[in-house]
């Protein structure tokens, strides 16, 4: 029997104190934490769908539309440029103080709000520490940065952990996907179900993988060789996102038909011009990590067999993982990839 909460995958500690809330009655504000591809998204809306609706049946009116982002007593608020600016922490403050339309309580599904800017916390902080008593916050973030903490602490947390491999794998079959394909999605999406899928359609990938692997026999020291690999490395990131285009275009191509019929005011043109770009960059910096993680393994499988001595081979875990730290401040690529490689010893 289908549920509202069957897109929520690998968090069964999460649904069980969500399911417990609801039946005892939710508090004003709950903060979803954990990791990009960890269905905590989904979670708000079944979670949402589960309050409004009062029960689990996603066939349900009021929990079909809720899960689909369409309830108007459930608000789902995204952030329009690189952080969650000022200006939308006014607007959600807006949005709070007015009555539900059709139920006798109104939901906001908060996403990302990790890149809450500082002067937005102070203004939300009053409005999510008492709500009006018919609004109910559902506030999603990666992770609790300094300027969360004292949001944090008005919320009721629920953690959601990256998905195991063999839950994702799992899932891919019963979505169609081949065994084989399935199972190299799953170990190459670092528990991220979302990417899981994109990879699961990619022929690249063991391409890529098999690239990332092949730097540390690679490595010559030398600038040229660097400076080819980065750029090799690169394309074939490049040439990895052609899926996620496709599927740009063809919702671009839903939206235009949409906005010929009923006109582009309210359609939500900007907004996904501005998600295609965020899931763009997100791709690119997911594909790097996950080539780094390879290349580090590669070092420490090289340190077990005896093929790299301890100080290079530690030296080298440690570079890839300042690597890693550094893509969090959006480098340069390029010129971050030509300075790991260049310094890495052969292996």
């Amino acid at each position: 029997m289908s549920s509202v909460w069957d897109d929520v995958v690998g968090q069964t500690t999460a649904i069980e104190r969500l399911k417990a809330a609801a039946d005892s009655g939710p508090v004003h504000a709950y903060l979803f934490v954990g990791p990009p591809g960890s269905t905590k998204w989904q979670a708000a809306r079944a979670f949402a769908a589960r309050v409004i609706s009062g029960g689990d049946d996603p066939a349900q009116r009021d929990a079909r539309l809720a899960l689909s982002g369409e309830h108007p007593d459930v608000r789902e608020v995204r952030r329009s440029g690189a952080s969650i600016s000022a200006e939308q922490a006014r607007e959600i403050v807006r949005v709070s103080s007015l009555a539900p339309t059709e139920s006798n309580r109104k939901v906001l599904i908060l996403d990302e709000f990790h890149l809450l800017r500082p002067e937005g916390a102070a203004l939300m902080l009053k409005t999510i520490e008492e709500p009006p008593p018919s609004t109910m916050f559902v506030i999603c973030a990666d992770f609790v940065p300094h300027e969360l903490i004292t949001i944090s602490s008005r919320c009721a947390r629920i953690d959601f952990r990256a998905i195991a491999d063999g839950v994702i794998a799992a899932r891919l079959l019963t979505e169609g996907v081949g065994p084989v394909e399935a199972q190299a999605a799953s170990k190459a999406a670092l528990g991220d179900l979302d990417r899981a899928r994109l990879l699961a359609t990619d022929p690249g990938l063991a391409e890529r993988r098999k690239a990332f692997l092949a730097v540390s026999t690679s490595v010559d020291g030398s600038g040229a060789m660097a400076m080819g690999l980065a750029r090799e490395l690169l394309a074939m990131i490049d040439a990895a996102a052609e899926p996620l285009a496709a599927r740009h275009a063809a919702e671009v191509d839903e939206l235009t038909a949409r906005i010929k019929e009923s006109g582009e005011r309210g359609s939500g043109k900007k907004q996904l011009e501005e998600r295609h770009k965020r899931e763009l960059r997100r791709h690119r910096t997911d594909e790097i990590r996950a080539g780094l993680a390879t290349m580090a393994a590669t070092y420490r499988d090289a340190l077990t067999a005896g093929a790299v001595e301890v100080d290079a081979a530690v030296g080298a875990v440690r570079s890839i993982h300042a690597a890693l730290d550094a893509l969090e401040r959006n480098p340069n690529e390029r010129l971050l990839l030509e300075h790991l490689i260049w310094s890495l010893p052969a292996a």
